[in-house]
C-alpha cells in the first residue's frame, strides 16, 4: 500500500464514530459480541470498553484474549468499585468530549457494515443527534415486527446487505433504543450528558436524553441501512418508568401509540423482501466456502460471505 493509499484509509477510519463497549457479567454475550465486532468494523477502528468492575476472571481472561488479536485499535478500562451503569456511560461518554459515539451492548451482534452506516447515517442529516440501527429486540426498531422479540438472525451478513441496499429516510423514532446508538458528540454536549442522579438504568436515561434532544431541535433518526442484533431488549431498573413519567407526562403514550399504530410498518415490510430477495439469489452460498477459506472483503473493510 502506498503512503497515500494508507493516508486514505486512516482518515476514513477516522472519520468513523467511536465505539463504546459497556461491559456486563455475561461472559458468552461478550465473547460473541467481540467475535462480531472484529468481522463486521474496519480494522483500526477505536473501540473502547468501558468495566465499571462488571467482569470476574473469564471475561476478564477473553478481554485480554481479545485485545492481543484484534484488528481494532482496541482500549480498556476498569474501574476499581462500580459506580452504576449511567454514571458510568456519563463519565465515558464526556471523555470523549466532541466526538460521536456509538453505544454498543455487550451483548449484541453487530452485522457486516454497521458501523459505516451508521456514520453515514449522521452525515446525510446534520439534525440527527441519535441513530440506532434496526434489531430483532428494538422495540420501536424492532424488525421484523414492531415491539416484538424475535430470534437472532442467523444469516446477518445477508441481512446486513439487505439493510444496505434500503433508500436512505432516516425516519423520526420516539426515542434512541439501547441495543446500539450513534450520539452526535455536539448535540449530546448540548443536551448535558445523562441524568445519572435520576435514573439507574442505560434505558432510560437514553430515553431521557432522546427526549431532551428532541426538545432542542435535533432528530432521534431510525438507520435503517443498518442492523445490530441482541438476545433481548434492554430493561428499565426499579423506579426509572416512573421517574420517565413524571418528568415526560406524554411518554409512555407516545411510545404505546408508535408500538400499535407502527408507522414504519412499510419500510419493514420493504426489508423483509429485499431479504428474501438476497435469500433466493443465494440460496446454498453456506455450501461453497472460498477457496482460500477466507471472507470476502467489502468495500468498508469488513469481511462479508
Amino acid at each position: 500500500m502506498t503512503a497515500i493509499a494508507a493516508g486514505r484509509v486512516a482518515t476514513a477510519r477516522d472519520a468513523l464514530p467511536i465505539v463504546l463497549l459497556p461491559l456486563g457479567s455475561d461472559d458468552d454475550a461478550l465473547d460473541a459480541c467481540l467475535a462480531a465486532l472484529d468481522a463486521g468494523t474496519p480494522a483500526g477502528t477505536r473501540v473502547w470498553l468501558a468495566d465499571d468492575a462488571q467482569a470476574g476472571p473469564r471475561g476478564l481472561a477473553i478481554i485480554e484474549r481479545w485485545l492481543q488479536r484484534t484488528p481494532l485499535a482496541a482500549d480498556y478500562s476498569r474501574r476499581q468499585r462500580r459506580i452504576g451503569e449511567v454514571a458510568h456511560l456519563d463519565e465515558a461518554l464526556q471523555a470523549c468530549g466532541d466526538a460521536d459515539v456509538v453505544v454498543l451492548a455487550a451483548d449484541s451482534i453487530p452485522a457486516p457494515g454497521w458501523l459505516a452506516q451508521l456514520a453515514a447515517c449522521f452525515a446525510r442529516d446534520a439534525a440527527i443527534a441519535t441513530a440506532t440501527p434496526w434489531c430483532n429486540a428494538g422495540e420501536a426498531a424492532a424488525w421484523p415486527r414492531c415491539g416484538e422479540i424475535a430470534p437472532v438472525p442467523v444469516d446477518l451478513p445477508r441481512l446486513a446487505q439487505a439493510c444496505a441496499a434500503m433508500p436512505p429516510q432516516h425516519p423520526e423514532l420516539p426515542a434512541a433504543v439501547a441495543h446500539a446508538v450513534a450520539l452526535r458528540g455536539s448535540a449530546r454536549r448540548r443536551a448535558g450528558g445523562l441524568d445519572a442522579a435520576s435514573y439507574g438504568s442505560w434505558y432510560a436515561a437514553l430515553v431521557d436524553l432522546s427526549l431532551r434532544l428532541s426538545g432542542l431541535g435535533w432528530r432521534n433518526a431510525l438507520c435503517e441501512t443498518a442492523f445490530v442484533a441482541r438476545g433481548g431488549e434492554g430493561v428499565a431498573d426499579d423506579g426509572d418508568l416512573d421517574a420517565l413519567a413524571v418528568r415526560w407526562p406524554g411518554w409512555h403514550a407516545r411510545l404505546a401509540h408508535f408500538l400499535m399504530n407502527d408507522p414504519l410498518h412499510e419500510m419493514r415490510m420493504q426489508l423483509t423482501q429485499r431479504h428474501a430477495a438476497v435469500e433466493a439469489a443465494h440460496p446454498q452460498a453456506d455450501l461453497f466456502p472460498r477457496a482460500d477459506g477466507g471472507d470476502a472483503q467489502g468495500d468498508d473493510g469488513t469481511r462479508v460471505q
